[in-house]
């Protein structure tokens, strides 16, 4: 059946074209309950006088309670992992599959869903591109050290990643995105001078920030000291390491990476603290990368041999050549 709302005719989907405010009844594509909170549009032609961004601001704890972005808002919702106050989308969206499915994912958790003029939207907003898509959720779980420490349900090893002082929210995001394509199974992170789950950290994540345990110490010297007492090795990463990263042995037993900032590298007490330091090989004429790109690189490098532990048999449905 076409639904019509504010001259905008779409199929199967409420139109976005009014700010509403949507509360889901539970299960997708069941009925919801939409009620008209203002009128018109937000502004989105050009000379429209720009909108100017809420500072993000100090963060308490862990942060993560605002989320933008769609495929992270997607993802929060899809996790289920905490609870999800609000989602808010701009009213001037064109149809997308994603955001019919956040929508429906919304629904499913009985979450309201509110639309409001692109002004209102932008306003609301903390990064540069939310992409018309918010939600407001319960901050992110601060998990203890020793939880970090404790083998998977599989009997999983640690493999952990300590950030030493990284303060760009965009980098701390794709830090952790690549940390949870990898498996990473916990990242520490210290309580002081270092960055929080912003929106900006938030929407660079990507949604990993939902399937990641998260753990802020009071100091990483201390939070290594312990890693070593339960045998995790430690291997920092800095340019004056002993090794290549691909040197390092990493195949046995629990392992932390430990990344510092971009251009200070690790602190003095962080470097002295790990068991090992490591180096990435560069072959270009630039003496460094971006601390997201490091991690990223070191990360796999230390995943892909951990994964070959205890292989000697080719998986299923591989053929070796003759």
């Amino acid at each position: 059946m076409n639904r019509t709302s504010g001259g905008k005719q779409r199929k199967g989907k409420p139109s976005r074209g009014r700010p509403a405010e949507r509360t889901g009844k539970g299960g997708r594509g069941g009925p919801a309950r939409r009620t008209s909170n203002a009128k018109g549009r937000g502004s989105s032609q050009r000379g429209a006088t720009p909108v100017r961004r809420r500072s993000e601001g100090a963060v308490k704890g862990l942060g993560g309670d605002q989320v933008e972005g769609r495929q992270a808002v997607r993802e929060l919702l899809l996790a289920g992992h905490r609870r999800t106050r609000e989602v808010v989308l701009a009213g001037d969206l064109d149809p997308a599959a994603i955001l019919d499915d956040i929508i429906d994912l919304a629904d499913e958790a009985r979450v309201t869903i509110r639309e409001v003029p692109r002004g209102k939207f932008e306003s609301m907003a903390k990064t540069e591109a939310p992409q018309g898509v918010l939600a407001l959720a319960a901050p992110l779980q601060d998990y203890e050290l020793e939880d970090l420490l404790i083998p998977g349900p599989k009997g999983e090893l640690p493999f952990l990643l300590m950030l030493d002082g990284v303060t760009d929210p965009g980098n701390l995001g794709a830090i952790l995105r690549s940390a949870e394509c990898a498996g990473v199974t916990g990242v520490i992170l210290p309580k002081h001078r270092a960055a929080r789950i912003t929106a900006t950290a938030a929407k660079s994540a990507a949604g990993s920030i939902e399937h990641l345990r998260l753990c802020t110490v009071s100091g990483l010297p201390k939070a290594l000291r312990r890693l070593a007492e339960v045998g995790v090795w430690s291997v920092g990463l800095d340019a004056g390491g002993q090794a290549a990263i691909g040197e390092v042995r990493v195949e046995d037993g629990g392992v932390a990476l430990v990344m510092g900032a971009e251009g200070t590298g690790l602190s003095r007490l962080v470097s002295e603290r790990c068991d090992t330091l490591a180096y990435i090989p560069m072959q270009g004429v630039l003496a460094s990368m971006n601390v997201s790109a490091a991690a990223a690189v070191a990360l796999f490098d230390v995943a892909g041999r951990r994964t070959l532990v205890g292989k000697s048999e080719p998986e299923v449905g591989f053929e070796p050549t003759t």
